[in-house]
């Protein structure tokens, strides 16, 4: 006679299906409000040197990463597993493609930006605690083709990791309580910089009336920057098996995170050209919040506003540190990555190696400082591949039209299209402008081609 309960224990823990739609959009927003936001402007200002049509690239930029999402949004009620576009690229152009994205998302796409956030936090971080941001070797241990050098900064920017790491090992409890609390933070940190901004900030509407003219193929190209700052309006579709009811709540999370942060990075953007003339705007050296804040408030601003990147980084940290680990462990669980990847915690319902093993390697990229090279020379794979999963869309539709969508794609197919349009233009520019950046970037996700080759051949003789 079978033993039913032994044969219960023996089925392995899903994922916690727990997350609610405003836990999705805090992800998404999270994920993409960063640093970006507080240098590209100048960048775009060097392009754009109107402050109307600066903000115009902006809105563009925000319509194109909502065509985006509520791609993504499609494609996510209808395929709801963990994994985002490693999926999406499976199901529609085979494995190998699915497993590029998953192998660019853990070797740089995630981790890499994890190393540098963290390192950015700490250099933050040191106007409180100096010997936060300081840089001097402890310890080096010489590893051949490179050192991992233990600096005080360093070590620093590993304990946030190996925290925010631990936060969301423990369940999506603890991790949606942290994650929820530090984006409500960072939205009522910057909405508050906006209102005391134009309330009491020492600023001139007269900046909106001055600008020279626009070449309209400059204000194409300063689209790039910007949807590099968008990135993440996808998070949400990472987690979407641990989403319940997907089909309703992963779209309003897609569309009401993407939302929030268009409507964020627009005021951000008045809020700088009413502080700065953009002639000074687009010469600053500096984060432009920073440089905007000490013509509003004075330097007396200046411990706040490092208080305030604090908090913004830790947030963008923990959506990542939430996020990345999905992917790994729907290519484990499809056999492309290490099956212990797959491994859930059967207490806390959490991909417990998949957090690990990305917690490691990005606290090995801290240490060795190549984090920096890695997210540099894969920036435009994160436009690649986003325009390639929004492509799936079309393929999808076509391959099974009968198949029930809980969720359909506003605009289609005109609004995806030129998404998809828009980012193989971007990806063409960065191979064009920056052919070595960008070639180095192509070795990164082709050195993935042979350990795809070797898992598969492993998996066949298992």
């Amino acid at each position: 006679m079978t033993d039913v309960s032994s044969s219960a224990n023996r089925i392995p823990p899903a994922l916690d299906r727990r997350l609610g739609p405003l836990d999705g959009a805090a992800i998404v927003v999270s994920n993409v409000i960063g640093g970006g936001i507080f240098l590209v402007p100048a960048f775009v200002a060097q392009s754009v040197p109107h402050p109307w049509a600066m903000v115009a690239v902006w809105g563009a930029g925000g319509v194109l990463a909502f065509a985006g999402a509520m791609a993504y949004a499609e494609l996510a009620a209808l395929r709801p597993r963990a994994g985002g576009e490693y999926v999406y690229l499976r199901e529609a152009f085979g494995p190998l493609a699915g497993f590029l994205t998953g192998w660019t998302s853990f070797v740089a796409g995630f981790a890499g930006a994890i190393a540098a956030s963290a390192v950015g936090l700490a250099s933050y971080l040191s106007r409180f605690l100096p010997a936060a941001g300081d840089t001097t070797p402890l310890l080096t241990v010489p590893l051949g083709l490179l050192d991992l050098v233990v600096s005080p900064q360093a070590l620093v920017a590993v304990l946030v990791i190996a925290c925010l790491s631990g936060v969301h090992i423990l369940g999506l409890g603890p991790g949606r309580i942290i994650q929820n609390l530090l984006a409500g933070m960072k939205v009522a940190l910057l909405v508050a910089f906006v209102a005391l901004g134009f309330g009491l900030g020492e600023g001139n509407t007269a900046h909106f009336t001055t600008g020279g003219a626009v070449s309209p193929t400059l204000w194409v190209l300063a689209l790039v920057p910007v949807m590099f700052s968008y990135s993440g309006w996808n998070a949400a579709a990472y987690v979407a098996e641990e989403i319940r009811d997907p089909g309703r709540n992963v779209p309003l999370a897609l569309g009401v995170g993407t939302v929030v942060v268009v409507v964020i990075y627009l005021f951000l953007n008045l809020l700088f050209i009413y502080a700065l003339p953009l002639t000074e705007f687009a010469a600053v050296d500096v984060r432009v919040g920073d440089a905007a804040a000490d013509r509003l408030f004075g330097p007396r601003i200046a411990g706040p506003v490092a208080a305030a990147s604090v908090v913004m980084i830790a947030a963008s940290i923990s959506a990542m540190v939430m996020a990345g680990p999905r992917v790994y462990y729907a290519m484990a669980r499809d056999g492309q990555f290490p099956a212990m990847a797959a491994r859930v915690d059967p207490r806390f319902r959490t991909p417990l190696v998949a957090i690990v093993a990305q917690g490691v390697w990005a606290c090995l990229l801290v240490l060795s400082g190549r984090f920096e090279q890695l997210v540099e020379y894969t920036g435009f794979a994160v436009v690649l591949f986003a325009g390639v999963a929004v492509t799936a869309l079309f393929v999808l539709r076509r391959r099974d039209p009968n198949e029930a969508r809980p969720f359909r794609a506003w605009g289609y197919p005109l609004a995806p299209l030129v998404f998809a349009v828009a980012s193989l233009l971007i990806v063409l520019n960065a191979l064009w402008r920056s052919p070595v950046t960008s070639g180095a970037g192509a070795l990164v996700i082709a050195a993935g081609v042979p350990v795809y080759l070797l898992m598969r051949r492993s998996r066949a003789r298992a």
